[in-house]
């Protein structure tokens, strides 16, 4: 399995946290070099292990704020 590099650019925040220390956040990340994305995900304290994620565009991020203020 090809190994995965990752460079958190930013990180915008924390969305939770659970008891065990593992913080679901939204960052700002370079994944393999490419063009840093939007990525929401768990990360276990020292950011060496991560749980399933989903990454989003800038655009994809704009879409989802509306969406989000639609619900309110």
């Amino acid at each position: 399995m090809k190994e995965l590099k990752y460079e958190i650019i930013k990180t915008v925040g924390v969305l939770s946290e659970s008891p065990k220390g593992w913080t679901k956040e939204l960052n700002l990340i370079s994944w393999n070099g490419r063009e840093p994305k939007y990525d929401i995900r768990d990360w276990a304290p020292d950011h060496e292990k991560m749980g399933k994620g989903v990454t989003l565009t800038e655009e994809e991020v704009t879409n989802l704020k509306k969406v989000i203020e639609g619900m309110e």
